[in-house]
C-alpha cells in the first residue's frame, strides 16, 4: 500500500528496525517544520507584494536612515533583511562627506549614490526609507538619475516619533500603518528600527 515503508538496508533485529523508524519520523518532523517556516515567510512577503503592488516578492529589503547631532558626525545606516530576517553581513554605515549642516534629504541622496555604485552588493527588491514624502521623493529621484528601478517606500513618524504612516511611491496620500496586517506592520517597523 501507499503507507508501506520500504527499507533500503537489511536489518537484522527488531531494534535496528525501531531505530530506523525513529530516525525516519524525526526526519519527517524536521521536514514539516522547515516547510511550515518557509511557507510563513512566503505568505508574509506575499502580503507586502499585494499591498505595494510589486512585480515580485520583496525577498530582499534594504532600510535606510540618516542620523546626526546638529549636522555634526552625520552618518547614514543601511540594513538588509532577507526573507524577513536581518542579514548583518549586508549592514553598512556611511560617514557623510558632503554636508556639515543638517540636511536629511541631501545626506540621503549621498548615501544612496554611494551605496548603488557598489554593484557587487546585491540590489534589493524593495527600499524602506525612514522619513516622509520629501525623503521618499529624494530617493526616487536619486535612483532615477542612476537609471536604477527599485520600489521605494517610507515610514513617517508622529509627534512621539513613532512610525504611523506609510509613504508609497505613486500613491497620493499616506497609508496608515493600522491598515496593514500585524505581520506586515511589524516587519516594516522592525526594519526601520534596525536602521536607526
Amino acid at each position: 500500500s501507499q503507507n508501506n515503508i520500504h527499507f533500503d538496508h537489511n536489518y537484522t533485529s527488531n531494534d535496528d528496525i525501531q531505530e530506523y523508524l525513529r530516525d525516519y519520523s524525526i526526519g519527517l518532523c524536521f521536514y514539516d517544520f522547515a516547510y511550515v517556516a518557509e511557507s510563513a515567510k512566503q505568505n508574509m512577503l506575499y502580503g507586502l507584494k499585494q499591498l505595494l503592488k510589486l512585480a515580485q516578492l520583496p525577498v530582499r529589503i534594504e532600510g535606510y536612515d540618516v542620523s546626526n547631532i546638529q549636522g555634526i558626525h552625520a552618518t547614514g545606516s543601511m540594513v538588509t533583511f532577507i526573507h524577513g530576517q536581518p542579514d548583518k553581513n549586508f549592514y553598512r554605515k556611511f560617514k557623510i562627506q558632503t554636508k556639515q549642516t543638517p540636511d536629511d534629504t541631501a545626506m540621503l541622496k549621498e548615501i544612496l549614490e554611494r551605496r548603488f555604485k557598489h554593484y557587487e552588493w546585491p540590489f534589493p527588491d524593495l527600499i524602506l526609507i525612514d522619513g516622509g514624502k520629501s525623503q521618499v521623493n529624494t530617493a526616487v529621484k536619486t535612483l532615477k538619475n542612476m537609471a536604477i528601478k527599485i520600489p521605494i517606500i517610507g515610514i513617517s513618524k508622529n509627534e512621539r516619533h513613532i512610525g504611523h504612516q506609510l509613504i508609497i511611491t505613486g500613491r497620493k496620500t499616506p497609508l496608515s500603518l493600522t491598515k496593514l496586517s500585524g505581520t506586515d506592520k511589524n516587519l516594516l517597523l522592525t526594519i526601520d528600527s534596525e536602521a536607526h
